[in-house]
């Protein structure tokens, strides 16, 4: 497998970051709580989510709404990409600005996009936000790269909800993630048994019980880290059992180590 590197670069937008990585890395199943628009330069992917199994090569752009079950392969020995997550709060905003006022967009419809028009004002969206780019040529390249990348009808039609007994499971997690929580007491919280919120929760979310938990907590340690934690602390914070097993989680979804993403925001 080819070496990886992933580096994290300081953005001037807040609320937005910038990754550049080469990788052969296999991601495990995971999500982001941000929106992810991203361009593959070189080498080629595979990926499996809930928009479809998606193929995406150099010039082509990926893409990666908040909390969608998603994977990642190379196809050959390794690939390399840049891609800009956005906070929902700042895509909000701009896909407000895009919609007339209007926010009504709540996802991003294609997980790749061909279009090389596009690809080159990414690529100099993403030169301005990582360096020092005029603020109203950075601004105008916002716009113009959210409003074509978000053309089509947003949401999928028939979009299954997850059943109340397991949403009320999901946010037994969601409000602690670093809390002790068995299978059993999702149970209760539930009203169902066991083995039927292992299945219905893995129907509804892409996640059994547990991976979804240590999901939650790699979202905590990245705010916290984000925030100025200390890395060992943000370990603890988050339910981890030390720093070392919160790193392996970081590194199994997002290639990048804590450390690095610490210093992408020191």
């Amino acid at each position: 497998m080819a070496a990886s590197q992933f580096r994290m670069l300081r953005s001037s937008v807040p609320g937005v970051e910038a990754v550049v990585a080469t990788s052969g890395h296999r991601f495990a199943r995971h999500t982001h709580e941000q929106f992810g628009i991203g361009l593959i330069f070189s080498g080629a992917q595979r990926s499996l989510s809930g928009r479809g199994l998606v193929e995406a090569e150099a010039g082509d752009l990926i893409t990666v709404n908040p909390n969608e079950v998603h994977d990642g392969v190379p196809i050959g020995e390794a690939r390399s990409w840049s891609i800009l997550y956005f906070d929902p709060a700042v895509m909000e905003g701009l896909t407000r600005e895009v919609g007339g006022g209007e926010a009504n967009r709540s996802e991003i419809p294609r997980p790749v996009i061909h279009d090389g028009l596009l690809a080159d004002r990414f690529r100099v969206l993403f030169s301005a936000v990582t360096g020092d780019g005029e603020r109203m040529r950075c601004e105008e390249l916002l716009l113009s790269v959210i409003a074509d990348a978000l053309r089509e009808t947003a949401m999928r039609e028939g979009q299954a909800m997850a059943p109340h007994s397991i949403v009320h499971a999901r946010n037994m997690i969601d409000d602690d993630p670093a809390a002790e929580i068995s299978l059993s007491d999702l149970a209760r919280e539930s009203g169902l048994s066991r083995f039927q919120v292992l299945r219905a929760f893995a129907r509804a979310t892409g996640f059994t019980p547990h991976a979804y938990l240590v999901q939650a907590r790699v979202h905590l340690a990245r705010r916290l880290i984000a925030g100025g934690a200390a890395l060992a602390e943000a370990a603890a914070e988050s339910g981890f059992a030390d720093q070392s097993h919160m790193t392996r989680a970081f590194v199994s979804r997002y290639g990048l180590t804590p450390g690095t993403y610490a210093r992408g925001h020191s």
